[in-house]
């Protein structure tokens, strides 16, 4: 049969004009990161010597000696990692890190024992003497200080070659070995000589350069992928520069040696001998103090505490980040000198997206498209395409070294300065919704006039999309160490969860469809995205925990309702279903050893690793606002029922409440009103989100209850919405789920930039420019996605609709050519053939695939089973 072609739809110009916009910026953006990987960073493609050399403070000083003051150091186009004591024992575990040198270096061993044991150290500290080795062991990591300031002794010769002749030999047991080595000094010879003070530096230097600096055929190291281990690629040995001294506060005896004059050419001479004979200089520690007098001690020559542990950190991010990345997974925000995987891994996802792109690239590259109508339509090409170029752009984007990297922090006019923005373009795109019919809905109006119901469906996908973009700032500015702001956004959350509730109940009360169909598609919209990003990211299907978390509780209230579905009429049933269902959820989720012991069958059956501790958290979190939402959503069909007449025989009550329903209105209004303050005074009598998280199933109905009643309370308030916060809402799980990749960056942990637009005076201003392009690619993308998931789901769910195929087309129609002709084969007898067998069984299948939703949704979860085997 002749090949049914739909006619073309007449687009817009308008509309066409905007689509070719964002074509073009998306555009700009992939040759903009191309050109930063492969031009402006062509010979640092891992972010190595971005490390040791560029960076620059995203807390800068504001007073002296404070505890809160250089916390974040950001190198340049990478997130580096504050190690802690578990970190180090992990990477260097069994090994040895040597710091040799003077009181500077020391400061240096003094923070590495500090991150393996506070108080530990800090006792050790105070009965230290100050001119001599140390030790410190913790967690089977040693760390020593060989007290060395003319970098002349025997120790620091040894040391270096005995780390030498370990990293050039094969298969070393590391245990007792030096894992990293530090060499730091020059003020002493400031200090102690006049004249030739940098002949005498020079000179030390030049006798330990050999065993310093890389050997002849290893100057790559740093542009090879990082987890390379060959023999004499591991070299981490790293010279701390000079320090430059607070000259203005020394004491008048230092003062008097310790000059510019003595130390700048010191210096000078490190720089040029990191470019001719490969020594590694940690510049970044000089960067660290540049024009920053709060980043030294009252005495002018060592640095405060956070200065020293940075610098640390610094140190331990090129040695131990590719190897903690390898072994440990995600979230990868270790992005500084890491390649992220290893090549196989990298193969190995790509052809996993290539199994899942199958039924797409047949039918691209089929010349007979006769061959696959039917199966696969236009549409459904365009939405699988479009989802893979997703996938690979995630990929990208937070699993390679083509976009930058930066790390979060926080800045209160950041902050309001994007609400603010958000909150303008909100009311500038107040509309009024199209006329609803009050008829068998609630109504605040106490006249028959065209009004919107409770939570119609622009007001909910307002609400929705408003909380998206404040939780999409909350993620973006690095918020969560805020705790007003967080008390803010788990209402939100819970607001998502209350609508799970409410939507669900009305529309199984009402339609009274429970069929498996309904529910299938529902569950298959919520993960199909959730789903397919584990394989391609090597994250798991918890990590984008939203899904999950919508779908356990939309099972739960599925269960609820579906169970003596048959007298959900009768309140008293319906409340003490509702009641029960409340209690075994209850017992579920505050039971772990059920959570670990279904977890752990996961894991052995299927290869899912899931955080147990993670999942019954986000559970426990709001374990009673989805009941919340169905008993919102009871009281709202009965009484849409008692005010239209409807199932409610007229009595004493029924007529009180119709009577009264102008009074109880603006009580309840009032009362919404009292509730909203009392829960912010409530919330903030906390002093931490430990605290606040014991409460919040509890108190969050609230002001989430409050809010629906004063935005309903007036027919104004109902009948208009915010266009742009209800375009975010039909997207916002499609934006939830690709800002962890695409707008974010390392999982969440930092953000995502360009690395094409030069910093300004503070960080703020340097990223304004990524924040806009970026945002616009992202809310486009998500749009897109979301578009095409709904199209895969609709598919899957019924792919013999109109959409998909030519409904005039036999079933035999449905299979390629090929099969059709061997199939009227077979109806002559000749199928006993090898070839007529399989022939037979693969129309059997195929017209299974079509017929039977059962069959389809089988066959995804074989096909995980299999991908989930193949990455163990």
């Amino acid at each position: 049969m002749a090949e049914t072609i739909n006619p073309p739809q007449n687009i817009p110009i308008a509309r066409q004009i905007i689509r070719f916009g964002y074509f073009l910026l998306f555009l700009f953006v992939s040759l903009s990161a191309l050109y930063r990987r492969y031009w402006t960073d062509a010979n640092d493609p891992y972010k190595c010597n971005a490390l040791l050399t560029r960076g620059h403070w995203l807390d800068p000083p504001v007073e002296p000696y404070s505890t809160r003051l250089f916390q974040k150091w950001q190198p340049s186009g990478c997130m580096m990692h504050n190690y802690t004591g578990k970190d180090i024992k992990n990477c260097l575990g069994g090994q040895r890190a040597v710091y040799i040198g003077d009181s500077t270096t020391r400061q240096l061993f003094w923070a590495t024992a500090k991150k393996l044991n506070t108080s530990a150290a800090d006792e050790e500290m105070r009965e230290a003497g100050k001119h001599e080795d140390l030790t410190f062991e913790e967690n089977d990591v040693t760390v020593d200080f060989i007290w060395d300031p003319f970098l002349n002794s025997s120790s620091l010769r040894r040391e270096l070659l005995s780390y030498l002749n370990n990293d050039l030999q094969e298969n070393v047991d590391p245990i007792g070995k030096a894992g990293l080595v530090t060499v730091g000094g020059g003020l002493w010879y400031a200090r102690h000589f006049e004249s030739d003070s940098l002949e005498q530096f020079k000179e030390s230097f030049d006798y330990l350069a050999p065993l310093l600096g890389l050997k002849k055929g290893a100057a790559a190291t740093l542009y090879s992928p990082p987890w390379i281990r060959e023999p004499g690629n591991g070299h981490h040995i790293y010279v701390a520069p000079v320090q430059i001294p607070l000259y203005d506060v020394l004491s008048p005896l230092r003062a008097s040696s310790m000059t510019p004059a003595k130390i700048n050419p010191m210096n000078e001479y490190l720089y040029n001998a990191s470019m001719t004979k490969g020594i590694k200089v940690v510049w970044s520690h000089s960067l660290m103090t540049w024009e920053s007098e709060y980043a030294y001690e009252e005495s002018g020559l060592h640095v405060v505490e956070n200065v020293s542990s940075r610098r640390v950190d610094v140190l331990l991010n090129m040695r131990c980040n590719a190897e903690l990345n390898l072994s440990q997974g995600y979230p990868f925000d270790k992005t500084c000198c890491s390649a992220y995987e290893r090549k196989h891994s990298i193969t190995k996802r790509f052809l996993l997206v290539l199994i899942f792109t199958a039924p797409v690239i047949i039918g691209l590259w089929t010349h007979n498209r006769q061959q696959v109508h039917g199966l696969l339509s236009n549409e459904l090409f365009r939405a699988f395409g479009l989802l893979v170029l997703v996938l690979l752009y995630c990929y990208l984007a937070d699993r390679t070294q083509l976009f930058n990297k930066s790390l979060k922090h926080f800045a209160h006019r950041e902050f309001f300065s994007l609400c603010a923005i958000l909150l303008g373009l909100g009311v500038l795109s107040i509309r009024r919704s199209k006329a609803g019919q009050s008829s068998g809905r609630l109504s605040w109006a106490t006249e028959q006039v065209a009004d919107q119901p409770l939570l119609s469906r622009d007001q909910t996908d307002e609400w929705k999309g408003w909380m998206q973009f404040a939780i999409l700032i909350y993620h973006y500015t690095g918020a969560s160490s805020i705790l007003w702001i967080y008390q803010l956004i788990r209402i939100l959350v819970a607001s998502y969860l209350f609508m799970t509730g409410f939507g669900h109940t009305v529309f199984f009360l009402r339609k009274q469809d429970y069929c498996f169909k309904r529910s299938a598609s529902v569950l298959v919209r919520l993960n199909l995205l959730s789903c397919l990003l584990p394989y391609v990211m090597g994250t798991d299907y918890l990590f984008y925990y939203f899904a999950p978390l919508v779908s356990f509780w939309y099972v739960v209230v599925y269960l609820t309702l579906r169970v003596g579905q048959s007298r959900n009429t009768s309140l008293p049933f319906l409340l003490g279903k509702i009641g029960v269902s409340a209690v075994i959820v209850t017992f579920l989720v505050n039971s772990p050893i059920l959570f670990a012991r279904i977890f752990l069958l996961l894991e052995h059956t299927c290869a899912m690793r899931w955080n147990v501790k993670e999942w019954q958290f986000r559970v426990q979190l709001d374990s009673y606002i989805v009941y919340v939402g169905i008993l919102t959503a009871i009281l709202y069909t009965n009484m849409s029922d008692i005010l239209n007449a409807q199932r409610f025989p007229l009595h004493d009550r029924i007529d009180f409440i119709r009577r009264y329903w102008s009074k109880i209105r603006i009580s309840s209004v009032v009362l919404a009103f009292v509730l909203l303050p009392g829960f912010w005074a409530f919330a903030r009598s906390f002093t931490d989100k430990f605290a606040y998280n014991r409460w919040v199933p509890y108190i969050s109905s609230w002001p989430i209850v409050s809010f629906i009643i004063v935005r309903n309370s007036n027919r104004y308030f109902r009948n208009y919405y915010s266009s742009i916060f209800a375009w975010l809402g039909r997207c916002s799980l499609e934006t939830f789920t690709l800002q962890f990749h695409i707008w974010l960056a390392a999982d969440t942990k930092g953000l995502l930039s360009l690395g094409v637009f030069g910093r300004k005076k503070t960080h703020i201003d340097g990223r304004h420019h990524d924040l806009i392009i970026l945002t616009i690619v992202f809310l486009w993308l998500s749009w897109l996605t979301a578009d095409a998931t709904g199209t895969i789901t609709s598919w899957i769910i019924d792919p013999k609709r109109s959409k998909f195929l030519d409904v005039t087309e036999s079933a035999d129609s449905l299979l390629p050519k090929g099969f059709q002709a061997r199939h009227s084969l077979d109806a002559s007898g000749d199928h006993r053939t090898c070839a007529g067998y399989l022939q037979k069984m693969m129309q059997r299948l195929s017209m299974l695939w079509m017929e039977r939703l059962e069959v389809r949704l089988l066959s995804i979860l074989l096909l995980m089973w299999v991908l989930n085997m193949l990455t163990i």
